[in-house]
């Protein structure tokens, strides 16, 4: 396919409201498939990290500055957390959403509905149905939401699913990733009727690795991450063919040929590209870091295998970027950001002995800021579930930290101290009382008032109705 059709194929955005139209499970650990027993030889670039850990040399990645705290210190030696139910009956809950300027929180479940939930449950009918839209199976579904700031006043929401492939798209792909807005009553009961503007229409080889997450950033752009295309090692069919030579492939390494393995910063209250004379229905900041250099301008860092979920913290924002075979990662996200997937799983070379620590023009990758082991460790995992910021006073000991979680059946809790030199430690969270979690964690929020909600499962798959939310609590 040549690289104009491609980039009409990414970039198939509609202006106007459209009344019609996400071995894995609903989160895939790694699952690579004929890995090499030999590795194999390294071009040379700039930078080399040798064997299987972070090079030492002073010529290789990036470290993120240690976050400013400037308040009290989290005590995680002794920290433990309590749950507290607060609705359950759902598929598997994805995202939660807790729109500034009213009390409303809602969570998002994969089957292609929004929930308002409230301290007495989940209401009875949800806010907003898009199960006819949708497609399931593999990590597909409705992935991820985010309310506009001015919600409380415009009704903005905007959406990720996955839809059946578009016209045009080529035969063996999977599907299609559509990013949505809608216009609701913003405090009406149900979305009756509601407004859609097809935003950004992206095909997706594989049915995995499509990442979802959504957040309004501190400066008013909307972030949306996207994973690598899927399969396995980033290669096959709908994956770019980049500079680096070891592993085939490369969307992760690629900004040019499509918008995959990327976070996307984009201004939807704007039209036409960076100068608004283009036909795109959204605005590209002047200040994204591909505005005027070869790639596509809504890609604001790259590198990424799956980020599964991020959330922002002040300006920080943390992204838990979902590993293959041997490594889990935390980021802290930065303009231009390489992250280096598939040269690199966390800090570690990916299949080769050797491999670079930065591409060839000598941009460095970024190092995460935290990592673990799939095993071998004290801590370790499968699949990292991307968390919160603490910021609630009711549970001291958390607060300020990094929460989030790994993908296993006992669900597992860990946090990091923001302000500690990287990479940051990582403590396991312990959850006491008759509700010990001993479920599947998909994901976490955070209501307008500071609390922290978990999102969970007692089934793997992703679909059935365990699917529940809990608040955390100090034991």
């Amino acid at each position: 396919m040549d690289r104009l059709r491609r980039r009409r194929l990414i970039r198939t955005g509609l202006a106007a409201g459209i009344a019609s139209l996400a071995g894995c499970t609903t989160f895939e650990t790694g699952e690579e498939t004929g890995q090499s027993s030999s590795p194999e030889t390294v071009d040379a670039t700039p930078g080399t990290t040798v064997g299987d850990g972070p090079d030492d040399s002073g010529t290789a990645t990036r470290v993120p500055t240690p976050r400013e705290t400037g308040g009290p210190r989290p005590e995680l030696d002794d920290a433990s957390v309590a749950l507290e139910p607060v609705a359950s009956g759902l598929a598997a809950p994805l995202d939660f959403l807790a729109p500034a300027g009213t009390d409303r929180r809602f969570v998002v479940d994969r089957d292609g509905r929004v929930w308002e939930v409230t301290d007495g449950g989940r209401r009875s009918a949800p806010f907003l149905d898009l199960s006819n839209r949708i497609v399931l199976g593999g990590e597909r579904g409705l992935l991820g939401a985010a309310a506009h700031p001015g919600f409380a006043d415009n009704g903005r929401l905007y959406v990720r699913y996955s839809a059946p492939a578009r016209s045009g798209t080529p035969s063996d792909y999977s599907h299609t990733s559509v990013l949505a807005e809608f216009t609701v009553d913003p405090a009406g009961d149900v979305a009756a009727d509601p407004g859609e503007r097809t935003l950004l229409e992206v095909p997706q080889p594989q049915s995995n690795h499509n990442a979802g997450a959504l957040a309004f950033g501190p400066d008013g752009y909307l972030y949306v991450g996207f994973g690598d295309g899927g399969g396995a090692n980033d290669v096959g069919s709908g994956h770019a063919d980049d500079w680096y030579d070891a592993v085939d492939g490369g969307n992760g390494q690629d900004v040019t040929e499509n918008l995959l393995g990327s976070i996307l910063r984009i201004d939807v209250d704007g039209r036409g590209g960076v100068d608004g004379a283009g036909d795109r229905p959204y605005a590209i900041p002047e200040d994204n870091p591909l505005v005027g250099r070869e790639g596509l301008d809504e890609q604001y860092a790259w590198g990424f295998r799956n980020p599964w979920r991020f959330s922002f913290d002040g300006r920080d924002c943390y992204v838990a970027d979902v590993g293959q075979n041997a490594w889990e990662e935390v980021n802290l996200l930065e303009a231009g950001g390489n992250y280096g997937w598939n040269v690199r799983e966390g800090a570690h070379c990916f299949r080769a002995d050797e491999c670079p620590t930065a591409t060839p023009e000598g941009d460095p990758f970024v190092d995460p800021v935290a990592e673990y082991p799939h095993d071998g460790g004290d801590v370790t995992g499968i699949s990292v579930i991307g968390g919160v910021v603490v910021e609630d006073d009711s549970i001291p000991d958390l607060g300020g930290a990094y929460l989030f979680a790994d993908y296993v059946a006992q669900g597992r809790l860990f946090a990091v101290d923001p302000g500690a030199e990287t990479p940051w430690e990582i403590e396991t969270v312990p959850v006491v009382g008759d509700d010990a979690l001993g479920r599947f964690v998909l994901g976490f929020g955070r209501d307008q008032e500071g609390a922290v909600y978990v999102l969970t499962t007692d089934e793997s798959g992703g679909d059935g109705s365990t699917g529940a939310v809990a608040r955390l609590t100090a034991p």
